[in-house]
């Protein structure tokens, strides 16, 4: 028997690690699997596509709105697994890694690395936590290890959930808590009404079980 398994997310780690233990459960001799990494715009149509059985994405409490309507008008829902703090993530030789808290203004005069979304999207649709606040030093990427290896090469920073599980990330970055009271919602937007299929439900309990672990 051949089976067949894909996502779509954002371009976080954490989705990385419980596709790997989904697919690897499943075994077999014979199977064809994907996990894309996307914009949030290109997550809602592999999901409404039929492309990806279900995608991983972030909330927070400002975009919440925009993002639930852009999922309803695809006929798709979010499914909220936890809730995190944001996070700071910098180079461990970075002047302000031994803060105890980050805001903003003292992040003001070193670059901003963040995840590409498409020209028309809104900022709703980014990645990061608080993407609306203007910054004067700003670089797009669309790639994980490209805004890894930006952020130590420019002695920038971004916004993340803080969850760095892998080997990468894990080991080049440290995060720091960010002053404010905004919140990540993390979870998964799937179709509505439709029960999830075997591995695409196995995913969803490795998925949230990753997050009790590392989410604060």
């Amino acid at each position: 028997m051949a089976y067949s398994f894909a996502i779509s997310g954002q371009h976080y780690l954490f989705d990385v690690q419980s596709f790997a233990h989904t697919i690897l459960a499943q075994g077999g001799d014979e199977f064809s699997y994907a996990l894309r990494d996307r914009t949030t715009a290109q997550i809602i149509e592999d999901v409404a596509a039929g492309a990806s059985e279900l995608g991983v994405v972030m909330e927070t409490s400002q975009t919440a709105d925009d993002l639930n309507t852009a999922f309803a008008n695809a006929g798709l829902e979010f499914h909220e697994l936890a809730v995190s703090a944001p996070r700071v993530a910098l180079p461990l030789s970075h002047p302000l890694v031994n803060a105890q808290s980050l805001s903003l203004e003292q992040l003001a005069d070193y670059p901003y690395i963040y995840f590409e979304q498409g020209a028309d999207d809104p900022t709703s649709f980014a990645e990061e936590a608080l993407a609306c606040v203007p910054r004067a030093k700003r670089i797009a990427t669309t790639d994980r290890a490209t805004l890894t290896e930006l952020i130590m090469a420019v002695n920038g920073y971004t916004v993340t959930s803080g969850i760095l599980v892998g080997i990468t990330d894990g080991s080049a970055l440290a995060t720091i808590p960010l002053q404010t009271d905004i919140k990540l919602h993390l979870g998964y937007v799937a179709k509505r009404g439709e029960t999830l299929s075997e591995m695409g439900a196995r995913f969803v309990e490795h998925l949230q079980k990753s997050l009790d672990f590392y989410a604060d």
